[in-house]
């Protein structure tokens, strides 16, 4: 069956385009993991999650912050590859980086140390059911205060992170924040 935006809802209003392809992955039955079923969405997601930590659990937390954003629309990216290439929102993928040629010439059989592991976390978080979401979905920001030289960034100042309470996640490396314009 083939939905509309207009037909579904969420949160009390008609679902975007967006939020009904991410809903559609969720609900399709998930092909089982393989480097060489890696779809391209999933790609952009695990190239993104690799480039932020090497700690899985870590790495599914960032995984679902960029799913939040494409469902959401998040400054009008629909797509995986839109919100990790969206300018200065992830640092590795920033125009000039240094780092950037590395992450995004990573492919599905790639073999960098745990790239394999990135690829089968983001792929469990694109087609994760909603209810897995291990915070709101309003949670698209998030920091490392390890990497974050002059101190937070300007939009985290004066915000409360967000508790997460399904992963030991330890603040001094990742804070997550959620209702942040």
């Amino acid at each position: 069956m083939v939905f509309q935006p207009s037909e579904l809802t969420t949160l009390g209003r008609p679902m975007s385009n967006a939020e009904l392809t991410a809903a559609q992955a969720a609900e399709a039955e998930a092909p089982a993991f393989s480097p060489n079923t890696v779809n391209d969405e999933v790609l952009w997601l695990a190239r993104a999650i690799y480039s932020e930590t090497k700690r899985p659990e870590e790495q599914e937390l960032v995984a679902w912050v960029i799913r939040n954003r494409v469902e959401t629309e998040y400054r009008g990216q629909v797509t995986f590859r839109g919100a990790v290439l969206d300018p200065f929102q992830f640092s590795a993928f920033n125009p000039g980086s240094a780092k950037r040629r590395h992450y995004t010439n990573l492919t599905p059989t790639s073999r960098a140390r745990g790239w394999t592991r990135a690829l089968e976390i983001a792929h469990n978080v694109y087609y994760a059911a909603s209810e897995e979401r291990p915070f709101p979905r309003q949670t698209r920001h998030f920091y490392s205060e390890r990497s974050m030289l002059g101190g937070a960034p300007d939009w985290a100042r004066g915000k409360t992170p967000i508790r997460v309470t399904t992963h030991r996640i330890d603040a001094r490396r990742f804070r997550f924040y959620a209702s942040i314009a």
